[in-house]
């Protein structure tokens, strides 16, 4: 009997904005804070692009990865130019990843890890997190409530304690963020 391979887990890591010159290069939105570890040549990436796409279903090989004007750029296997290139844009581009590997930096999590934690607020669980938005100004935790979905920005002055082993994230919103106010009586 084989021993049980280690379950993995994908890590979203980029995004492919818009093609870049002739060759068939593309630049590359990151979503990851160790591009040296991540996009090194021979990293093969599973795309995810809508099921019309001539590219759903499959992975891309990345051949080198180059900065100009501090944007990264990439340069892909069997993407000789830049037709190619473009039937790429808006591709987004995921890792395998083991789920037990933790981030090197503090306070730094990955999205498998948080999903599914339960959000507490002056100890009374109120929640569980059912996602993550990563949005350009900051990420969103999106937690179910007896309420409905609620959108926690993951800020440390509203969440600032994650417990991964404990599977907790506290919480102190701001009032009216996870309840609705009552109307303020109006002057007559």
């Amino acid at each position: 009997m084989k021993p049980a391979q280690p379950e993995r887990t994908t890590l979203r890591v980029g995004r492919l904005t818009k093609a870049h010159g002739l060759k068939g290069a593309i630049k590359l939105e990151l979503f990851t804070d160790a591009p040296e570890r991540r996009f090194v040549p021979g990293a093969v990436f599973t795309l995810q692009v809508p099921e019309t796409s001539p590219w759903f279903g499959k992975t891309i090989e990345l051949v080198e990865l180059r900065w100009y004007n501090q944007h990264p750029v990439g340069f892909f296997k069997d993407v000789p130019d830049r037709s190619t290139a473009e039937t790429l844009i808006k591709a987004i581009l995921w890792i395998e990843q083991d789920p037990n590997e933790t981030s090197e930096e503090e306070d730094a999590w990955f999205d498998h890890q948080l999903i599914g934690l339960a959000v507490v607020r002056d100890g009374v669980t109120i929640g569980t997190i059912s996602r993550l938005d990563h949005l350009p100004s900051q990420d969103l935790l999106i937690v179910d409530t007896d309420n409905g979905e609620v959108m926690v920005p993951f800020v440390k002055a509203i969440v600032p304690a994650v417990d991964v082993v404990a599977r907790t994230v506290t919480v102190t919103p701001p009032p009216g963020l996870f309840e609705q106010l009552p109307d303020e009586p109006t002057a007559e």
